[in-house]
């Protein structure tokens, strides 16, 4: 029997639900996962990726239309079955798939097996009567408050004031754009690719740019995909030609090869093997060098300080849910107090690494203040040594907006950007 048009996608998309729901994956390792194991075609990759975050990002929304026209709510036992409606409500509600596509597409999934086949039926009633009166269920709810946890909306409020916190989740929950950092030239590279030039003098691409690796200057590696936030901690340091400078938690590498392409002599450290094979790659394609190493940063001796160092510590990634969704799922109040102790310790492990008079960017993609403001204030109260180097207004023309009252940067979502804490420190020489 021939297969149907689409239906690998869909069985991938299904199945990296199922993995992030029930297998707590992460999403991009779920993404690698399933297109191998569906044989997804490379056309068709794209759609995968879109079905799943899309999916992720309207999740309570859609498990509210499911419970809506379920009669009683599904025995875990039959969490796949409820992984392919989750996927197949997201394209009938937020992709303007046709509603009969996408239902048919979900009950050939469900009769691809004898567990499941017996579920068509219901599958089709239930997508049937979503693609009928799913609007009118959601036409006076709450997105951020169906699709933004309620513990990380309480923090959130804390730190920000219920107004700021109600925009961060409101933008938290929109797709983000694609920045590339380029190594010259950015408004010529914004006219060659269609984009425009952002104020931290990345290039952002129009939607629908097409592939990245199809793009003129991929493989001549001209620039490299950084969302605009994430570029600006290198950018803080000023010249670094010549300059030791390590990269801790370094991969994927965009701000090692940041360091690079600005002249520094760069040691870029990850204690994952395979991210760190990930971030040669990426050196290797953008003709750059650094000296790389696979160390647990906390463990890590090296044999000399360094005048700069860029620490983007572990984080709970709440910045980056507009493209990273599957953190409102994975993620926890419990978990990110567990991460703060981390900082703390790396940070400190961080300082200890630094010549007097050297540089340090402490960074996180985390909006809680725990993980940012908390952190610094922290660390100067602990190390006498340690001191604040205030970014200025001038430092950062159009981008004044983010620097607050500490002389520290706060991106949020509403700005554009993946929300980004970053704090600029320096090793006070004894002399």
């Amino acid at each position: 029997m021939k297969t149907p048009a689409g239906l690998p996608a869909r069985k991938a998309a299904s199945d990296i639900i199922w993995q992030v729901l029930h297998g707590r994956q992460l999403l991009d390792d779920a993404f690698e996962n399933a297109l191998l194991q569906h044989k997804v075609p490379f056309r068709d990759r794209a759609l995968v990726r879109a079905i799943a975050a899309i999916t992720l990002r309207h999740l309570g929304e859609i498990r509210l239309l499911n419970e809506k026209f379920i009669k009683k709510p599904l025995p875990k036992k039959k969490a796949w079955t409820q992984c392919v409606l989750y996927t197949a409500t997201a394209q009938i509600m937020f992709m303007q798939v046709p509603a009969r596509a996408a239902t048919d597409l979900a009950v050939a999934q469900l009769n691809q097996s004898l567990k499941t086949r017996h579920m068509s039926g219901l599958a089709n009633a239930i997508l049937r009567r979503i693609a009928a009166d799913g609007k009118t269920v959601l036409e006076n709810t709450n997105p951020a408050g169906l699709n933004v946890p309620q513990w990380l909306r309480k923090i959130w409020t804390k730190d920000y004031g219920p107004e700021i916190a109600a925009e961060i989740a409101r933008a938290s929950l929109l797709e983000a754009d694609t920045d590339l950092t380029v190594k010259a030239d950015a408004p010529g590279w914004a006219e060659r690719l269609g984009g425009v030039v952002h104020p931290a003098g990345s290039v952002r691409l129009p939607p629908g740019a097409g592939q990245i690796e199809k793009l003129e200057g991929y493989d001549d590696g001209a620039w490299w995909v950084q969302d605009a936030a994430a570029s600006l901690p290198v950018k803080l340091l000023g010249d670094i030609t010549g300059l030791e400078a390590a990269d801790l938690c370094a991969a994927p590498g965009g701000k090692t090869a940041q360091l690079a392409h600005n002249g520094a002599r760069v040691c870029a450290i990850d204690k994952s093997a395979r991210r760190l094979d990930r971030l040669k790659d990426n050196l290797r394609r953008l003709k750059l060098e650094a000296q790389t190493i696979c160390a647990d940063v906390l463990d890590w001796q090296p044999d000399r300080l360094f005048d700069v160092i860029v620490l983007d510590a572990p984080c709970s990634a709440t910045g980056t849910l507009r493209r990273h969704p599957d953190a409102l799922w994975l993620k926890s109040s419990g978990a990110i107090n567990n991460l703060t102790g981390l900082q703390a310790d790396m940070l400190a492990k961080a300082q200890s690494l630094l010549k007097p008079g050297g540089t340090l960017i402490y960074c996180t993609c985390s909006l809680q203040f725990r993980e940012g403001e908390n952190q610094i204030a922290s660390a100067l109260d602990a190390n006498p040594g340690l001191a604040r180097k205030p970014v200025e207004a001038s430092e950062l023309p159009g981008l004044e907006h983010l620097i607050n009252p500490q002389g520290d940067l706060r991106c949020l979502p509403q700005h554009g950007l993946d929300g980004f804490f970053i704090s600029r420190l320096t090793k006070k020489d004894p002399r």
